[in-house]
Parts: structure tokens; C-alpha cells; sequence
């Protein structure tokens, strides 16, 4: 029987995300079903901390510096950035209309606003798949703007801790 041909590390990195994803809410879910939108959202919300914890992680010195590793999750943020999420923001999904979401109305109120935070974040993952796998200090360069761009959504559209 031939060798199981090994998928790229980026690959195998995505399809686990993504399993872990779907998967999540099937089994965190009680008798009370969660909107299909809300948890898609949250679980791309999930895997984009993750990567992002990655980078945060090194640029702070709380783990190894790995080029591979950040560039892996450069990428991973790059791609979920630029997945259409359009369906994932239906209209009465906000925190005021339904429980478990920290979606505030202001996104549906000034929806031109929230897609251009949206493109504000693609554009920051796009700089910090460039300088993610180059060494440490061009990655910590990366990723106050990086930060921003998630900040800068949370602060108007994302209702607070």
C-alpha cells in the first residue's frame, strides 16, 4: 500500500480549524438551538483569535518565535479575512434582538462602516503575512496595526467584556 500522502502544514492547519469549527456548536448546543448565523460568526471569530494569539504570542515573548509558525498564521487570517460573511450578519441576530451574541445594532445601523473595518482587517493580515515569517522584529512591526484593525471593529460593532 503506498505512503499517505501529507498535506502542506497550512492545509492541515485550515481543515483542522475548520473541523474544530463546525463541530463546536453541534456539541455545545442545549435543547435551545443558537441562530445557524450567530455561530458561524462566533466560530470565525474563534479561529481568527486563535491565529492571532499565535502572532501576539511571539511578538510578546510568551512563546518561541517559529517563522513557519507565524507565517502559517499570517495566512490562516488572511483567508478567513476574505471568506463572504455576508450571510453570517443577517439582520435581528444583533445582542438586542437575541441572546449569546455581543453583535451590537450599530452594525446594521452602519453597515458601509462595519464592511470598511471588515477591509481594514484584510488589509492588516495581508501586511502581517508579509512580515510575519521574515524575523521577530518585523512581526512585532506587524502587529500593533494588526491589532488596531480588531480593536477598531470591537469598539463600535462589539459590545464590551
Amino acid at each position: 500500500m503506498p505512503p499517505i500522502p501529507r498535506l502542506p502544514i497550512r492545509c492541515t492547519a485550515i481543515a483542522a480549524l475548520l473541523a474544530s469549527a463546525l463541530t463546536t456548536p453541534l456539541l455545545a448546543q442545549s435543547d435551545e438551538r443558537q441562530d445557524p448565523n450567530i455561530a458561524a460568526r462566533q466560530n470565525l471569530m474563534q479561529l481568527q483569535a486563535y491565529n492571532l494569539g499565535v502572532l501576539g504570542g511571539m511578538a510578546q515573548g510568551r512563546m518561541a518565535y517559529d517563522a513557519e509558525m507565524a507565517a502559517t498564521a499570517a495566512s490562516n487570517l488572511v483567508h478567513l479575512t476574505r471568506l463572504n460573511t455576508d450571510r453570517m450578519w443577517a439582520e435581528g441576530t444583533d445582542n438586542a434582538a437575541v441572546e449569546g451574541t455581543r453583535a451590537l445594532p450599530a452594525i446594521w445601523a452602519d453597515m458601509e462602516g462595519f464592511a470598511a473595518r471588515g477591509a481594514a482587517l484584510t488589509a492588516a493580515a495581508e501586511a502581517m503575512e508579509a512580515a510575519a515569517g521574515v524575523d521577530l522584529a518585523t512581526l512585532q512591526g506587524a502587529i500593533g496595526g494588526l491589532g488596531g484593525a480588531c480593536s477598531g471593529c470591537h469598539q463600535n460593532f462589539r459590545q464590551a467584556d
